[in-house]
């Protein structure tokens, strides 16, 4: 087995690279926009719709999502998709 040896620099360095890594997942999981996939409570607030808006949408089709092990996740993009294609307008 080789030895390697550490420096107080790599040590450093590994420190930098380590904060940026946890700095990057702490903002995804802060903003929804930037996230894939988001659950019924989030786009619930995201929305600004109840419980039971929220199902209606996904039982009339409006909204497709994604279950798994009894959590019900919603694709952003759908989200997106489905405020877009109900635009009215009146001009």
């Amino acid at each position: 087995m080789a030895t390697e040896i550490i420096t107080k620099e790599d040590l450093r360095e590994f420190k930098t690279e380590l904060l940026g890594d946890l700095q990057t997942l702490i903002q995804d999981n802060d903003g929804g926009s930037n996230r894939k996939w988001l659950k019924s409570s989030e786009v619930r607030k995201m929305l600004k719709i109840s419980a039971g808006s929220l199902q209606n949408l996904r039982v009339n089709g409006h909204l497709p999502y994604t279950k798994v092990q009894g959590i019900i996740f919603y694709e952003y993009q759908d989200i997106i998709d489905m405020i877009d294609n109900n635009k009215y307008n009146n001009a």
